[in-house]
C-alpha cells in the first residue's frame, strides 16, 4: 500500500504555525484553526515536538480529543526530545534561529538514537492525547540544522530512529515513517541504504513553485521509481507565496521577492491566486502524495481547499516557463 493510500485526501494541515512559530497566536485562535480545518473536511495532521517545544502537539491533541481516532490521520516526529527543564539561553537552531521563540521555554535535545525515539513517540502520544501515531518522520537530519555535523546526527538516525520505526512498522504500530527535512541530501541518502525502506518524505520548502528545481534534478524520479512518494510541506515557501514576509524561515532577500512579484504580476494577469498555482503545482509531480500547508488563522483554511479546485488555464503556466519561472521538466496540473 502506498503512502497516497494511507492518507485521506492530497490536502493536509502542517501544524508548525500551532508552536507560535513567528508569532504568539491566542489560544483560542489556535483551537478555531485546527477546527476550521476539520470542518472543510482536512483529515491529515502533521506535527512535531520541535514545534514550540511540544505546544502545536499539544493544541492539536487538544483541538482533536472530541473526534474519533479513527477518522483521521496524524504524523509527528522524533530526533528532538523536550525536557521538564527550562531552556535558560537562547536556543541554537542553525539557520532557523528565532522561529519559535514565541513557543514554550522546555529544553530540548537532539536524539536519535533508538531510546530517544522510543521516549519522543511516547512523550509525543502524551501531548496528543492519543494512543497511537500514524505517520513518524525523522526531523531535520540535515545541513540547515547541523552544519558539517548533519552526517553524524543522519548515522546516529540510520542506526537508532530507522531500525526503530522499521520495526514499529512491521508490528503494525504505526503504518508508516520517512524523513521530515527542509533540504533534498539526506533523502538521497536515504534511498541509496539497502537497510531502510521508508515509506515517504515530508519535503518542506524544497519542491514548492518557488524552488524545485533541485529536487526535480536529484530526488523526484529516484523517490518514484523505489515507489517513495513526498508530502510536500510548505508548499507556500515559509509563507512568502501566501503574502507574508519569510522565504527559508526568514526574511525573504531582494531577489526571492522579485522573483514572486513575477510570479504574482503573471497570476493577476491571468486572474490566477497565486495559492492555487503554488498548491496545485506541487501536487502535479506524480510522486507527491498531498501538500500540508500550515495555517494560524480560521480563515486561511477556507483559502486553501479553495485553492485546489480553482480552475487555472494551461496558458498560466506556459508564461510562467517562458518567463523562466519554472522548470522545463516540472510536470504541470492537467
Amino acid at each position: 500500500m502506498s503512502l497516497k493510500d494511507k492518507l485521506p485526501g492530497q490536502l493536509g494541515f502542517g501544524t508548525a504555525p500551532l508552536g507560535n512559530m513567528f508569532r504568539a497566536i491566542p489560544e483560542d485562535e489556535a483551537q478555531a484553526t485546527v477546527e476550521a480545518a476539520w470542518n472543510a473536511g482536512v483529515r491529515y495532521f502533521d506535527t512535531a515536538p520541535f514545534y514550540g517545544s511540544g505546544l502545536s502537539e499539544i493544541r492539536l491533541g487538544q483541538a482533536l480529543s472530541k473526534y474519533n481516532r479513527d477518522d483521521f490521520v496524524l504524523s509527528t516526529k522524533v530526533g528532538r526530545v523536550i525536557l521538564d527543564e527550562v531552556e535558560e539561553s537562547a536556543r541554537d537552531l542553525g539557520e532557523k534561529s528565532g522561529v519559535f521563540e514565541h513557543g514554550r521555554p522546555n529544553k530540548m535535545i537532539n536524539d536519535y538514537s533508538a531510546d530517544a525515539t522510543m521516549r519522543s513517540i511516547e512523550d509525543s502520544l502524551t501531548r496528543l492525547q492519543t494512543d497511537r501515531l500514524d505517520i513518524v518522520w525523522v526531523h531535520d537530519i540535515a545541513q540547515d540544522f547541523y552544519g558539517d555535523q548533519w552526517l553524524e546526527y543522519f548515522n546516529q538516525a540510520r542506526t537508532g530512529a530507522f531500525k526503530v520505526l522499521t520495526r514499529l512498522r512491521e508490528e503494525g504500530v504505526i503504518k508508516a515513517w520517512g524523513l521530515g527535512v527542509n533540504r533534498v541530501e539526506p533523502c538521497e541518502l536515504t534511498l541509496d541504504l539497502t537497510e531502510a525502506q521508508p515509506d515517504g518524505f515530508l519535503l518542506a520548502g524544497r519542491y514548492t513553485l518557488l524552488d524545485h528545481d533541485r529536487a526535480l534534478q536529484r530526488l523526484m524520479d529516484a523517490a518514484l521509481a523505489q515507489n517513495v512518494e513526498i508530502v510536500v510541506g510548505g508548499p507556500y515557501s515559509s509563507g512568502i507565496l501566501a503574502g507574508g514576509e519569510h522565504f527559508e524561515y526568514q526574511k525573504a532577500s531582494p531577489a526571492i521577492i522579485s522573483k514572486v512579484e513575477q510570479i504574482k504580476a503573471i497570476a493577476q494577469a491571468f486572474g490566477v491566486s497565486v495559492k492555487a498555482a503554488a498548491l496545485q503545482f506541487s501536487l502535479a509531480h506524480p510522486a507527491v502524495a498531498a501538500v500540508i500547508p500550515g495555517a494560524s488563522r480560521p480563515g486561511r483554511i477556507a483559502e486553501d481547499v479553495g485553492a485546489l479546485s480553482e480552475k487555472i488555464p494551461a496558458a498560466f503556466w506556459q508564461a510562467l516557463r517562458d518567463a523562466r519561472l519554472i522548470s522545463d521538466r516540472a510536470p504541470l496540473p492537467l
